[in-house]
């Protein structure tokens, strides 16, 4: 399974939130690093906040966009939560 560590940054619709995911990819010839970012949408059961860091992976198709679900939180925006919140 796919997964990811991304921040979220849009929180408007129910139960799905987008999440930022940035990398670095290494171009083949040249070797030159790019950064790449790439949202998607998430399906959120955890009522997470934007600017929260969350965990990702991939899932069953939930709808026509979303194939992804957040397994667990690793930081709060206001860094209160030290201890991860895990999808039971």
């Amino acid at each position: 399974m796919k997964q990811f560590i991304g921040v979220v940054i849009d929180k408007k619709m129910a139960k799905t939130a987008k999440v930022l995911v940035k990398r670095i990819k290494v171009h083949p010839l040249y070797k030159k690093q790019m950064k790449i970012k790439k949202i998607y949408h998430v399906h959120d059961e955890m009522e997470t906040k934007e600017g929260d860091k969350v965990k990702f992976q991939d899932c069953r198709p939930i709808s026509k966009t979303k194939r992804w679900q957040i397994i667990e939180v690793i930081k709060d925006k206001e860094g209160e939560n030290d201890t991860t919140r895990k999808r039971s």
